[in-house]
């Protein structure tokens, strides 16, 4: 790794939590939207990080991934990864690989009134728990700071070594 690897590393993740506290705000401000475009009620949205540098292990366990994991979170058949071994994106840095879809069933509440409700009289809501949203949101938050902080280390120790090679 150059002088300056860790600050490309640290500016990749910085931009990878930026986009997953964007995702986070933008499940929060769906939380009751109940028609899409696409139909149906809003599902939430997940970030899928990936190892720059052409990690294939990494990328294979997502790009096979079909059927339940251990927790019983269900994803549908993902495409394959993007970005993974761009020459572009820093060795050792991360990226977004790919936003996906909750494939939870939405959440029912009787509402007959609602211009969405069914026959039955019953609305589909998206499946958003607004305490899970803002964990999220403060780790993000919190991995971000940390990667400011680390960057600012590095400025600090760069510094520190040229103010040693003048003397």
């Amino acid at each position: 790794m150059n002088l300056f690897g860790l600050m490309e590393t640290s500016g990749s993740a910085m931009q990878a939590e930026r986009m997953r506290a964007e995702v986070v705000a933008a499940n929060m401000a769906n939380a009751e939207t109940t028609r899409t475009a696409a139909g149906g009620p809003y599902h939430r949205q997940h970030v899928v990080f990936a190892a720059n540098g052409g990690d294939a292990t990494f990328a294979e366990s997502f790009s096979n991934v079909s059927g339940s994991s251990s927790a019983g979170f269900a994803f549908p058949a993902l495409p394959p990864l993007l970005g993974v071994a761009n020459p572009a994106q820093p060795a050792g840095g991360v990226h977004i690989a790919q936003v996906i879809e909750d494939p939870g069933a939405p959440l029912k509440r009787y509402d007959p009134g609602h211009p969405d409700a069914g026959p039955d009289g019953y609305v589909a809501y998206p499946d958003i728990n607004p305490l899970t949203e803002m964990v999220d949101l403060m780790g993000a938050t919190r991995a971000y700071g940390l990667n400011g902080s680390a960057v600012q280390a590095e400025k600090g120790m760069i510094t520190a070594a040229l103010e040693i090679a003048k003397s």
